[in-house]
């Protein structure tokens, strides 16, 4: 048995330059823990051809962009995101930090690509 705690993990270099922890990253699958604080949001990008889904574990007034469309959610909403569809995460509120649980499958083989 493995058992993560997520506070301890480091936060990653990523090109949103945000709180993100790489929680879970196996052949097939890799799991991300990324943290808004107010005002903070990744940059529109495209992941690699995978398909990727946001859990939201904590906050309210998140912004969720897929494509055209936007979405505010909250705790326990669950969105999923195509494969080669821009996307993008947002902490639009002055509200506590917006963390969201991120999962990408299969496991990308090639970096994010901003727009």
């Amino acid at each position: 048995m493995k058992i993560v705690d997520v506070a301890k993990v480091p936060i990653s270099e990523t090109p949103h330059h945000v709180d993100a922890r790489k929680v879970y990253d196996t052949e097939h699958a890799n799991a991300v823990v990324i943290t808004l604080a107010p005002g903070e949001s990744l940059k529109k990008h495209i992941t690699p051809p995978v398909d990727v889904f946001f859990y939201v574990l904590e906050g309210t007034g998140g912004i969720v962009e897929i494509g055209d469309e936007r979405a505010e959610v909250g705790k326990d909403h669950l969105v999923d995101s195509p494969a080669k569809i821009p996307h993008r995460l947002a902490n639009e509120s002055e509200r506590p930090p917006f963390r969201v649980l991120v999962v990408k499958v299969p496991r990308p083989t090639t970096g994010t690509r901003l727009l």
